[in-house]
């Protein structure tokens, strides 16, 4: 397995593009006065029909992109061929938002000539404000027109909201002799919080998979990676993944869980995985990645809930925003975790690129050189690493500190 460029582009027969249609305001960034982009449209299209997968938000509330789509893929068998998504407005908790949804929809499959139930519909933005309709009818005939297989990065910057860098990744690998892409695309900042999903993120493969086996390998992976990252303990309205498989790279179609399944779902984990330690290091404000590794767990979920409870932990991530080795936060962090462990057992150790230092050892908090720990914490990405010493199971969660830029984003976040 390698990486590669191109992101959902890299698999064959995937085409993108994005614009500015005119959803966000023209000007300055508010929120990222730094920022060049302003496209606020995208699109993503396969040259054929693919076996589709999603997972959507857990949130109660429910953007109506996703009831439209997830209606969509009942109404063809989980097939689509096309995604459709816009930033700046959410279309949430609007009373024409499944009429605003279903256009788009429209919209875009007269352009390409398909069904309207063969496109994935997705919306990013402030939440309760009325989408305007008028800017993606007159801009989706330029975003149909300017598709091509090199535009992945206009697609990506169309999503962002308060993303400071576009996000992208895509490896190569092996499948019975054929080689095989998957790249993906992903936006957030704040409002990300698991369960699943978290942010927006499309995922293409040109490896032929079956919708079924797709969706397993798509749940068992958003498990360990979307599902483990935490920027503010907010879920969103319209978090979403998709993942899309045309099946153009030629190996035999997977159908069940044998050893192509295991080595299409490790290339699936580098895609996401990386995506998501991206969304982690540029969450609104963050200054720090926070990655925590949570070993020798009786259970793979205890390793989940560990590990998600301290990047989850508000008092931590401002410690860590202040280069401050408290690790009774960190102990507070995993003492309150919904997990069965003996305390006295646990072994905690925080790292960077500038060392490691012990700091908890079977019950007891350990001296060390203040000193040492705030030249580890100045790096702008830390490691804490657990050992419960109870078992062999492990994760990784991901998350990032809290600044008083956090604050400010999200003080004006509509404006």
């Amino acid at each position: 397995m390698k990486r590669i460029q191109g992101g959902v582009c890299a698999p064959k027969g995937f085409k993108a593009n994005g614009i500015y249609c005119g959803i966000k305001k023209p000007g300055i960034d508010n929120q990222n006065p730094n920022l060049k982009h302003k496209n606020d449209l995208g699109l993503i299209f396969s040259d054929t029909l693919c076996a589709t997968a999603a997972v959507y938000t857990t949130n109660k509330v429910k953007g109506a992109p996703i009831i439209v789509t997830k209606r969509n893929l009942e109404k063809t068998a989980n097939k689509s061929r096309a995604v459709i998504v816009n930033s700046k407005n959410a279309n949430t908790c609007n009373a024409d938002g499944e009429e605003k949804a279903n256009e788009m929809c429209s919209l875009t499959a007269k352009e390409l000539g398909i069904l309207p139930e063969e496109v994935i519909v997705a919306s990013t933005g402030v939440i309760g404000q009325v989408l305007p309709i008028e800017p993606i009818r007159n801009g989706i005939s330029k975003l149909a027109a300017g598709l091509a297989y090199d535009k992945n990065g206009e697609a990506a910057t169309a999503i962002m909201t308060t993303d400071t860098v576009k996000k992208e990744y895509a490896v190569e690998f092996e499948i019975g002799g054929r080689v095989c892409r998957i790249g993906g695309m992903a936006k957030g900042s704040g409002m990300i919080h698991p369960n699943m999903a978290t942010t927006l993120n499309f995922i293409t493969t040109d490896a032929a998979v079956s919708a079924e086996m797709l969706q397993k390998a798509l749940d068992e992976t958003v498990k360990i990676t979307y599902n483990c990252l935490s920027i503010d303990g907010d879920t969103s309205t319209n978090d979403m993944v998709s993942l899309m498989a045309n099946g153009l790279a030629g190996n035999d179609e997977i159908m069940k869980a044998d050893s192509d399944f295991e080595i299409f779902k490790d290339a699936l984990y580098e895609v996401m995985m990386n995506l998501t330690r991206m969304l982690a290091k540029d969450g609104e404000g963050a200054s720090k990645l926070l990655e925590c590794i949570c070993t020798g767990c009786p259970t793979k979920d205890d390793a989940i809930t560990v590990a998600k409870s301290v990047v989850g932990s508000t008092l931590f991530k401002c410690a860590l925003f202040g280069e401050d080795a408290n690790c009774g936060r960190i102990l507070c962090a995993i003492g309150y975790a919904d997990a069965e462990f003996d305390m006295n057992a646990v072994d905690v150790d925080m790292k960077s690129e500038y060392g490691r230092i012990e700091v908890f050892r079977k019950g007891a908090c350990l001296e060390f050189s203040e000193d040492k720990a705030a030249k580890i914490l100045s790096s702008d990405e830390i490691q804490v690493i657990i050992n419960l010493n109870q078992g062999k199971e492990s994760a990784t969660a991901w998350g990032c500190d809290l600044t008083y830029d956090y604050v400010k984003i999200n003080g004006d976040y509509r404006t």
